[in-house]
C-alpha cells in the first residue's frame, strides 16, 4: 500500500470533511517521502512542529547556520509570498552547476511549496500550523537531473507523501516490517 493510500485510509480526522485538530498532538513530527525513478527522483525528510519546540529550534539553527553548498532558504510560492506553514528548504547536495541550481532553486522549490499548502489547505496539517508552526525539508535533487518538469512533480509528490507520513504516523509497522523483509533502495539491493 502506498504512503498516500494508507495515510487516505488512517485519515479520519480528515475523511469525515473535518481539519486535523492537533489538541493532544506531538511536539514534532518527521515523514520521509521518495518519487520517482532515474536522475529526476526525489527524497524529501521532514520535521514538523510548532515554532516553540525541536521544529522550530532546528528551523532557526539551519537558517543561521549555511555551510559550503549548503544555504538553507524560506520556500516561496512567488517572491514575496512564502508558503504557509513556513518552510525551510535545505539541500541535500551542493550546487554542482547552474540547471541543478534551477533544478533546486526553481522546480524543487516549486514542488514542495505546492505540497505545503495543500496540506494545509486540506486539513493535513492543522489549522494553527500556518502561522504558529515550521518546517524543515531537506531535499536531494541528483545534480545530475535533466528534467525541470519531472523534478517539479517529483517533489511535489515527495513532499505531499512526506508531510502525510509524519502527521499520520506512516507508514505503519505491518509495512516496515514487510519493507526491512526485503530490503531495497535505488542505490542497493542486498543478494538474496
Amino acid at each position: 500500500m502506498s504512503v498516500v493510500a494508507a495515510a487516505q485510509s488512517n485519515a479520519c480526522s480528515i475523511s469525515n470533511g473535518e481539519a486535523m485538530n492537533a489538541t493532544n498532538s506531538k511536539q514534532l513530527y518527521i515523514g520521509e517521502g521518495f518519487e520517482g525513478p532515474g536522475v529526476n527522483l526525489a527524497h524529501i525528510n521532514v520535521l514538523i512542529g510548532p515554532r516553540n519546540g525541536p521544529a522550530g529550534q532546528a528551523f532557526a539553527t539551519a537558517l543561521a547556520t549555511p555551510s559550503t553548498g549548503h544555504a538553507p532558504f524560506v520556500i516561496i510560492a512567488r517572491p514575496g509570498v512564502p508558503t504557509k506553514p513556513l518552510t525551510l528548504y535545505v539541500n541535500k547536495a551542493q550546487i554542482a552547476n547552474e540547471f541543478h541550481g534551477n533544478a533546486t532553486w526553481g522546480a524543487s522549490q516549486a514542488g514542495i511549496a505546492k505540497a505545503v499548502a495543500e496540506s494545509l489547505q486540506e486539513g493535513v496539517l492543522p489549522p494553527e500550523a500556518e502561522n504558529d508552526w515550521a518546517i524543515v525539508s531537506a531535499n536531494w535533487v541528483n545534480p545530475a537531473c535533466d528534467d525541470l518538469d519531472a523534478v517539479y512533480e517529483n517533489n511535489y509528490r515527495a513532499c505531499k507523501n512526506a508531510i502525510r507520513a509524519a502527521m499520520f504516523g506512516l507508514p505503519e509497522r505491518a509495512a516496515v516490517f514487510e519493507a526491512a523483509a526485503k530490503v531495497s533502495n535505488p542505490f542497493y539491493t542486498p543478494k538474496a
